[in-house]
């Protein structure tokens, strides 16, 4: 099932900052090169559909981030630092390092989203423009959490909870945990293929995997935002394309561009007609979007020096 959802793909582990990734790659040698980072609870495998189609102009990376997948699940501590996006995104500025590019482009959902937003403001001269699917900034999130957002994302406030709680709770059944948060987030629908959902669900029956995505939401409800707060006042400097679900909670709960204006010098978006799933929904959309927005905010060539 692997080589059908990626086939042309190299498929290899790169050591990030920390932890070694497991990684998905192809592309034109000398394309612009274009990582993709998944959210929770799934895998690089959500890029199935979308990046073949980049992949034919950029040189496309999809890691599996730190704690998700094949990668590594390092050890956390009780500040929950191993899982902030700032360590999550060392691993990206590792890997890219590692693979011959100072400066690239990236595109992030959900979880990766995120750690794309922390690492444009830790490295904001390795990034030219991003693309971030279905959020606004978590700081912001949790301060205008009402009872809708808390009813829809109530997982949110379930993973952090002190281990082992979610996780003994989880690790139960972890297929009908899966399948009730995603489903019911895609309108009791399933949009995954069936060769996503494998990697999915057998990916998320490992303990260890349960045990750091937990870890990832503990991070980004306390230490993620004591980083936040350390860059009040400081924005993202490259462009930022945001896109979000009409039907999610982002278009539901919140004003994105608005909060989005807060944190990025110079964003623009609008929602589009999908669930939160919205790679594995409209593929092809994303892919021309996220094509658009990166051919009008290159890489120039002064930039990809080596």
């Amino acid at each position: 099932m692997e080589c059908q959802m990626f086939q042309n793909f190299m498929h290899e582990r790169i050591e990030g900052d920390g932890a070694s990734l497991f990684v998905r790659r192809a592309g034109p040698e000398n394309a612009p090169p274009l990582v993709l980072l998944h959210g929770y609870p799934q895998t690089s495998a959500m890029w199935h559909s979308v990046a073949p189609i980049l992949a034919q102009s950029y040189q496309v990376v999809c890691p599996d981030l730190r704690g998700y997948g094949r990668s590594d699940k390092p050890t956390s501590n009780a500040s929950h630092q191993p899982y902030s996006k700032r360590a999550m995104a060392n691993d990206i500025i590792a890997i890219m390092e590692r693979l011959g590019h100072k400066r690239f482009l990236v595109g992030g959902h959900d979880r990766g989203a995120r750690v794309a937003h922390r690492m444009g403001l830790d490295h904001p001269d390795r990034i030219s423009s991003m693309v971030l699917l279905d959020i606004a900034p978590t700081r912001e999130m949790y301060a205008n959490t009402n009872v809708d957002f808390a009813n829809i994302y109530w997982h949110w406030f379930f993973l952090t909870l002190p281990s082992p709680v979610p996780e003994k709770m989880i690790s139960a059944n972890p297929e009908m945990f899966w399948k009730n948060k995603c489903f019911n987030q895609a309108q009791g629908k399933s949009p995954f293929s069936a060769e996503a959902l494998d990697e999915y669900l057998k990916a998320f029956s490992d303990l260890d995997v349960i045990h750091a995505s937990c870890e990832d939401y503990r991070a980004a409800a306390s230490i993620d935002i004591e980083h936040d707060n350390a860059d009040m006042g400081r924005k993202l400097a490259m462009p930022i394309l945001a896109l979000w679900a009409k039907h999610g909670v982002i278009e539901k709960c919140f004003d994105a561009l608005a909060l989005w204006g807060q944190r990025a010098a110079k964003v623009e978006g609008e929602a589009l007609a999908a669930t939160h799933y919205m790679a594995e929904e409209i593929p092809e959309e994303i892919a021309a979007r996220m094509s658009d927005f990166f051919s009008c905010n290159p890489i120039y060539s002064k930039d990809t020096t080596q």
